[in-house]
């Protein structure tokens, strides 16, 4: 077997065969020619058999390692004129356009990428840092499906910390997928905003001038719909698919429109900004939210009986009643001995804390599974009515917000909707930031999220081949 043929075979580049094999010291080159003849446009795929030039040098690719030894790919590329691109050279099957690596290459650095840092990255594959930051914004931008904002039923929204100094990500989570599907930076109604935009983009504003006359649009039905006052015409749905006498829904347009319930938590302006998009959708709270509210209030009353303590000089009540923190904010079947011990001295000794605490249990009882809506509902009255006569400041503040967002409460636990999805993907996002060490700007932390949490299917090199994909 001769070496072209054997090289051939073992890389398995797609449409291109080797035309000459050279190994150098530290590396091994490998020529390769196209085999189509027509020339093809990187950017929009035009194609064309008219040749511009030749460009005089060959174009280098980095491959996967051959052992000790960088593999590089060379080609001789054709240039085109492409009417909407102008002169470029051509693409090619194997590389992404722009790029200076093959597929399979991107692919192991982006696989890698999702489960380690840049820099063991950087050491494993000899290449600069900064490169792969770049090859992670290329495969995300390739990968990444288009549709993704199609079909959004059920969405959780949340906020997410990438940096200290209060800077956040929102990200948009499909509850049906279990993926990150948008995401942006920033938090609050101005972030919502900008998801709702992308989701229902306004229409170009119609041109005022045009040369020639347009042809006459087939017959459409024009709705309003979103933003827009009228579906733009040709784009409607045609007058021949109703019945006669039949109606349509204004809104079946609008991508927002199918949303039927958006969780979330009770921080932030994105409730707002789902009623003024999306008035249709359920907006749920989820119920750990609440019970989290519970043990701050619980928290915030023991503190200030413990300062109370420090305050009259009582330094040993005060030592003792420090260790009491983790006995009250724990459920009680997983305490230990030693916290069972001094929850039950509380309990006897009575007082605020302890009505804090038959507070804060009474709340949980309510979000616990197992009881029906209209339970839930005659509960969650009571315990308002409690909150509000309990004279315990936190406790009270606690009552206002859960009146305040009471249907959304009642609404998570009827449709059994809630953050325990996005939340579980947030968790992945702070194992990211973590793992990174930091990122210099939201955008890549954004490129590397989507690459990990959202709907994109990463491959190694040689699981591509074996699907056929590569």
């Amino acid at each position: 077997m001769r070496v072209t043929t054997a090289f051939s075979r073992l890389l398995r580049l797609e449409g291109v065969w080797v035309r000459k094999v050279r190994f150098e010291p530290d590396r091994v080159i490998v020529e390769v020619a196209l085999c189509r003849r027509r020339l093809v446009c990187p950017e929009c795929g035009y194609s064309t058999a008219a040749r511009k030039d030749t460009r005089p040098e060959n174009s280098v690719w980095r491959h996967l390692d051959l052992g000790i030894w960088r593999l590089e790919v060379h080609c001789r590329r054709r240039r085109l004129w492409c009417p909407v691109h102008g002169a470029r050279n051509e693409g090619v099957p194997f590389a992404r356009p722009g790029s200076e690596f093959t597929r399979d290459f991107e692919c192991l650095v982006a696989w890698l990428a999702t489960r380690t840092d840049k820099s063991t990255i950087k050491r494993m594959l000899r290449v600069d840092w900064d490169t792969v930051g770049r090859i992670i914004k290329r495969v995300c931008d390739d990968e990444l499906d288009p549709d993704r904002l199609d079909d959004l039923y059920d969405i959780g929204v949340d906020e997410v910390s990438w940096k200290r100094q209060h800077n956040y990500l929102t990200l948009v989570a499909d509850h049906q997928r279990r993926q990150v599907v948008w995401g942006c930076e920033g938090k609050g109604q101005a972030a919502a905003d900008a998801f709702f935009a992308e989701l229902d983009p306004p229409p170009p504003p119609p041109e005022r001038e045009r040369r020639t006359p347009p042809q006459a649009p087939e017959p459409a039905i024009m709705v309003p719909f979103g933003p827009c006052p009228i579906v733009p015409a040709g784009h409607g749905i045609q007058g021949a698919w109703l019945q006669d006498e039949s109606e349509i829904e204004p809104a079946i347009f609008a991508r927002a429109a199918k949303l039927r319930a958006v969780s979330m938590d009770m921080t932030g302006g994105y409730a707002k900004s789902v009623r003024e998009h999306a008035p249709q959708a359920t907006i749920c709270i989820d119920p750990y939210h609440v019970v989290q509210l519970a043990n701050q209030a619980l928290d915030e009353v023991r503190r200030a009986y413990w300062n109370e303590l420090r305050c009259i000089g009582d330094q040993d009540a005060a030592k003792r009643f420090k260790d009491a923190r983790w006995s009250l904010l724990k459920k009680p079947e997983k305490l230990t001995d030693t916290q069972a011990t001094t929850l039950a001295r509380l309990k006897a000794a009575g007082g605020e804390v302890w009505r804090a605490y038959t507070l804060k249990e009474a709340v949980r009882g309510i979000c616990e599974p197992g009881l029906n809506i209209d339970d839930i509902t005659v509960l969650i009255d009571r315990l308002l009515s409690r909150l509000a006569r309990c004279r315990l400041a936190p406790f009270v503040k606690l009552g206002k917000t859960i009146r305040k967002h009471r249907d959304g409460i009642l609404a998570a636990i009827r449709l059994g909707i809630n953050q325990g999805r996005t939340e579980a993907l947030n968790n992945k996002v702070r194992l990211i930031t973590r793992r990174a060490y930091g990122f210099h700007s939201a955008k890549a932390a954004l490129a590397l999220i989507m690459l990990t949490c959202g709907p994109i299917s990463l491959h190694l090199p040689h699981e591509l081949h074996a699907l056929g994909i590569g």
